[in-house]
C-alpha cells in the first residue's frame, strides 16, 4: 500500500503541473510584460516537451529501469520548478516549462511500475488511484491557483512545485522498490529525433491553429510536414532493430483501437476542465453565468477531484468481476451522457455540479480501465512504452478539445465580441458528448488481446513478491526483488 500511494501521489503533481499556468494565463502579459501570444507558450511548451520526452523516458524506462527513470523525471521536474520560481524574465520561464515537461512521462512509468512491483491483485486497484488522481490534483489545483492568484505572487507556484518534486523523488527512492524486468539493447536515437519531430508538428499545429488560423502558412506547413514526416518514420521504425516504438505492437486491434479511444475520452473528459470555470465566472448577465470568483470556482469543482478518487477504487472492482473492457465502456458512456446534459446549460450551481461530479466518474473509469487493457495487449518488457504512447493519447484529446472549445467560443459571441454565446458552450459540450459516446462504441467493438506466447524457458518471468526471489530478464539485467516496502 506504500507504493501504491507513493506512485499516485506522483500523478496529483503531474496533474498540478498541467493545470496551476492555465487560470493565470490571461495576467502574464501584464505581470512579464509580453504579448498574450508569447505567454501562451507557456502551455504549448509544456505540452510540446512532455509528447516528446515521454516516449523517450517510457523506452528509457523499459530498457534500464522504470525506477530509475522515473527518479529522472521528477528531478527534472524539480529542476524546471526551481528554475521557474527564480526566473526573471519569459525566456527562463519558458525553460523551466520545458523541463517540467519530464511530468508527461511519470504517470506511463508508475503504472507500469505498479505492473512489476505489486501483486496482481492489486494492479488494478493502484493502476485506478493514480489515473484518478490526475483529475483530483486537476480539480485542487485551480482553488490553489486561485488562492496564489489573489494573496501571493505566481512565483509560489512554481516554488511549491519544486518543493513537492523533491518530496516526491525521496519517496519513490526509499519505498519504491525498482523493477526486475529490462530489455536492454540500444536506445533509438533516430527514431527519437523523427519521432518527436512529428508529434512537435502535430501539436503545434493543434495547439496554435486557432491563435495563427487554420489556414496560415505556419498550421499548413506543420500539417504537411507531419504527414510527409510520419510515414518516413513508421517506415524507420519497423526496419529499426529495437525501435523507439514498436509499431507491430501498436497496430494490434486491441492497441490501436484502445488508442484512439483514448484520445476521444481526453477530448470528452477535458471539456469540463476548460469550459466549466468559464460557465461559473461568466456574468449573471449572459444568461447562464454565475458571476463567481475564480477561487469560488475552483471550489465547486472539488466534488470532481474527490469522485474521481472515491471511484478509483469502484472501478479496480469492477474491472476485476467483469474486466476494463465493461468498465471502460460505462465510463464512457457517462462521460458522453454527462457532457449532453452539460450542453443543456445547467441553470444552477447544484445542477452543474451534479452533472460535473457524472462525468468526473466517468473519466475515474476510463482512465483507470485503459491502462489495464494496454498492458494486457502488449508484452510485459514493453509496458512503459505502451503506456507512454497511450499518454499522448490522451495529450492529443484535450489538446484538441482545448482547440475546439477555443474556435467555437470565438466564433459565437455577445456583448459586442467580448463573451461566448450560450449557443457556444451547448455545441462546445455537444461535441464532448458526441465524443464519448463514439468512444463507448470503439471499446465495445474492441476484440480481446491477443495472449502472448509462452516463454521458452521454464524459468519463470513473473515478478514475485517475496524478498528471497526474483524476476529472471536478460542476462546483462540486474535482478532486483521486485516487492514494494509496505
Amino acid at each position: 500500500m506504500v507504493a501504491i500511494a507513493v506512485l499516485a501521489s506522483c500523478g496529483v503533481l503531474v496533474s498540478l503541473l498541467q493545470t496551476m499556468v492555465v487560470p493565470l494565463l490571461p495576467r502574464f502579459p501584464e505581470l512579464l510584460s509580453v504579448s498574450p501570444s508569447t505567454a501562451s507558450w507557456l502551455i504549448t511548451a509544456n505540452l510540446v516537451a512532455g509528447a516528446v520526452s515521454a516516449p523517450v523516458l517510457g523506452r528509457l524506462g523499459d530498457m534500464f529501469g522504470k525506477r530509475r527513470m522515473l527518479l529522472v523525471a521528477l528531478g527534472l521536474v524539480g529542476t524546471g520548478s526551481l528554475l521557474g520560481a527564480l526566473a526573471p524574465g519569459i525566456e527562463l520561464l519558458l525553460v523551466a516549462r520545458v523541463l517540467q515537461g519530464a511530468a508527461f512521462g511519470v504517470i506511463a512509468l508508475g503504472m507500469s511500475l505498479m505492473r512489476d512491483i505489486l501483486p496482481a491483485d492489486r494492479v488494478g486497484f493502484g493502476v485506478g488511484l493514480m489515473s484518478s488522481s490526475l483529475g483530483f490534483g486537476g480539480a485542487i489545483g485551480l482553488p490553489i491557483t486561485g488562492v496564489v492568484a489573489q494573496f501571493a505572487s505566481w512565483r509560489w507556484l512554481f516554488a511549491g512545485a519544486a518543493v513537492l518534486a523533491v518530496l516526491q523523488l525521496v519517496l519513490v527512492r526509499r519505498l519504491v522498490a525498482e523493477s526486475g524486468r529490462r530489455t536492454g539493447g540500444r536506445f533509438d536515437g533516430l527514431g527519437a529525433i523523427g519521432i518527436g519531430a512529428v508529434l512537435l508538428a502535430v501539436l503545434l499545429a493543434v495547439s496554435k491553429g486557432n491563435e495563427w488560423g487554420w489556414t496560415s502558412p505556419q498550421v499548413l506547413v506543420l500539417i504537411i510536414a507531419a504527414l510527409v514526416l510520419a510515414p518516413a518514420v513508421g517506415w524507420y521504425e519497423l526496419r529499426s532493430p529495437a525501435p523507439l516504438i514498436d509499431l507491430r505492437v501498436s497496430a494490434r486491434p486491441a492497441v490501436l483501437l484502445t488508442n484512439t479511444a483514448t484520445v476521444l475520452v481526453g477530448f470528452s473528459m477535458f471539456a469540463g476542465f476548460v469550459l466549466t470555470t468559464q460557465l461559473l465566472q461568466a456574468p449573471v448577465s449572459t444568461g447562464y453565468g454565475f458571476g463567481q470568483s475564480l477561487l469560488v470556482a475552483g471550489l465547486v469543482l472539488l466534488p470532481m477531484g474527490g469522485s474521481m478518487v472515491l471511484f478509483s477504487s469502484a472501478s479496480a472492482r469492477l474491472s476485476r468481476a467483469r474486466g476494463p473492457r465493461t468498465t471502460l465502456v460505462l465510463g464512457t458512456l457517462l462521460l458522453g451522457v454527462g457532457n449532453l446534459a452539460f450542453a443543456t446549460l445547467p441553470g444552477t450551481v447544484w445542477l452543474l455540479m451534479l452533472v460535473s461530479t457524472l462525468t468526473a466518474i466517468g473519466a475515474a473509469l476510463a482512465y483507470s480501465a485503459i491502462p489495464l487493457l494496454i498492458m494486457r495487449a502488449v508484452p510485459e518488457s514493453e509496458t512503459a512504452a505502451a503506456n507512454s504512447l497511450n499518454t499522448l493519447a490522451r495529450q492529443l484529446g484535450t489538446s484538441a478539445c482545448t482547440a475546439f472549445a477555443t474556435a467555437v467560443t470565438t466564433a459565437f459571441v455577445i456583448g459586442d465580441g467580448i463573451l461566448p454565446a450560450g449557443l457556444a458552450y451547448t455545441i462546445a459540450f455537444a461535441g464532448a458528448g458526441a465524443a464519448g459516446l463514439l468512444a463507448m462504441l470503439l471499446v465495445a467493438v474492441t476484440p480481446a488481446p491477443a495472449p502472448e506466447p509462452a516463454p521458452a524457458t521454464t524459468a519463470s518471468t513473473t515478478p514475485t513478491r517475496a524478498a528471497s526471489t526474483a524476476p529472471t530478464t536478460t542476462p546483462a539485467a540486474t535482478a532486483e526483488p521486485a516487492t514494494c516496502r509496505r
